[in-house]
């Protein structure tokens, strides 16, 4: 800990312990706020927000400067990517069907429109187009996770000092729109068409069962987790540095991403390994490692923010959150809707897809259990869509993020 020049340097050892007390912060008022468990506002934004808010206050009537070493937070980054290399199957397209596949497609559209959209609206308000992008699909459909990850690849390339304010806050607001919109859509479509859910069969009853069943879970479990996500990193240090030799630079994470879907993909699950068990995706030591590393990860990120930088910002973001509402709302109905039956499976992926397209997994699971706890269950929607929101998004924006940026 340092203090000089009116800034505030904490050590890496102090951002991840504050990482975490700031964790439970937002776990805390988001059960005594109502407005934060409406909208399904994850922990570490809760708490992440509030904390950059005081910081921000503190600055503000001090001038004192409060920054974090960020090194841990990285890391954190590079693992939770790399869980969900391990957690992808290729086979989940088969399981879905032809709903997946079309509901893919859609996405992957609306991703590059969504940053086509705001890239137009950044250029006319005479901004970098890069901003744009940040409003894009990095920070809506990407969600805060993937704002923050590539927050300082933009900053180095374009020189926008304030890019991880910019993408937070773009992510900030567009959950609270993903929150507010699924639900209404769903409604409408399932009032206007006299929509309703088929009954459920006894193997939907069945399997629902299975799902509630808890794994107990064991070190030697956890430290297997850690030695597979260890290999995919060294993987994909490897994958990194070859690629970077071609030209084409990516951030680590990315490559560790691809590593780990590669060899969960190929290696067969009977192949020996040192543990002398299987390779561990889709475990609940893989799952616990994935949510310590983001919710940490986002936690310290959100807590490290200068909101003082955004202030004359506001009107450029909140113009093109408002277009990207538009977008989304367009797509939701128009295409979306017909494109995947017409029926109430449908109205209940359009709640889902309505915080796909602005907010994160939580909030469209949010928006299609509130539809399904007042007008009925959608087996095709509990399937298709977490499958879209938990690998499929982050393998395509991991190739289109970059693609726009090489363009500008």
């Amino acid at each position: 800990m340092e203090f000089e020049n009116n800034i505030l340097q904490l050590s890496s050892f102090f951002a991840v312990t504050m990482g975490i007390v700031v964790l439970f912060i937002g776990r805390r008022l988001n059960q005594v706020v109502g407005f934060l468990k409406e909208f399904s506002i994850p922990e570490p934004v809760s708490g992440g927000i509030l904390v950059s808010t005081l910081f921000a206050l503190l600055y503000a009537t001090t001038s004192i400067e409060v920054q974090f070493d960020l090194m841990a937070r990285d890391v954190l980054l590079v693992y939770f990517f790399t869980t969900i290399g391990i957690n992808a199957s290729l086979k989940d397209l088969l399981k879905g069907g032809k709903p997946l596949v079309v509901l893919l497609a859609i996405t992957i559209f609306f991703m590059v429109m969504q940053n086509i959209v705001g890239v137009s609206v950044a250029s006319l308000f005479g901004l970098e187009p890069v901003f744009g992008l940040l409003s894009g699909s990095i920070s809506l459909i990407g969600g805060h996770g993937t704002a923050i990850a590539w927050a300082p690849k933009v900053a180095q390339e374009f020189g926008l000092e304030s890019a991880m304010e910019i993408g937070i806050a773009s992510a900030t607001f567009g959950l609270i729109l993903a929150s507010l919109m699924g639900g209404p859509i769903a409604k409408y479509l399932i009032k206007k068409h006299n929509l309703a859910p088929a009954k459920p069969t006894q193997q939907d009853n069945q399997q629902q069962a299975q799902s509630s069943v808890k794994e107990s879970l064991t070190s030697f479990q956890f430290l297997d987790a850690v030695l597979a996500i260890h290999i995919c990193i060294i993987v994909g240090v490897f994958l990194n540095e070859a690629i970077s030799q071609t030209g084409l630079q990516l951030p680590l994470f990315v490559s560790c991403l691809f590593a780990g879907i590669v060899i969960t993909n190929v290696i067969p699950e009977s192949y020996p390994r040192v543990s002398g068990t299987k390779w561990p995706t889709r475990s609940p030591a893989i799952s616990l490692i994935a949510d310590i590393a983001l919710g940490t990860f986002l936690a310290m990120s959100l807590m490290s923010m200068q909101l003082w930088t955004l202030i004359d910002l506001a009107g450029p973001i909140f113009a093109i959150l408002g277009m990207q509402l538009l977008l989304a709302v367009v797509i939701n109905i128009f295409v979306v809707f017909p494109s995947m039956g017409k029926t109430y499976d449908a109205a209940v992926v359009c709640a889902g897809f309505g915080g796909i397209s602005l907010g994160s997994t939580p909030t469209a699971m949010a928006n299609m259990s509130a539809v399904s706890q007042k007008y009925g269950h959608s087996a095709q929607a509990f399937i298709i869509v977490p499958l879209v929101c938990a690998f499929f998004i982050d393998l395509a924006n991991a190739l289109i993020i970059p693609y726009f940026m090489g363009m500008m």
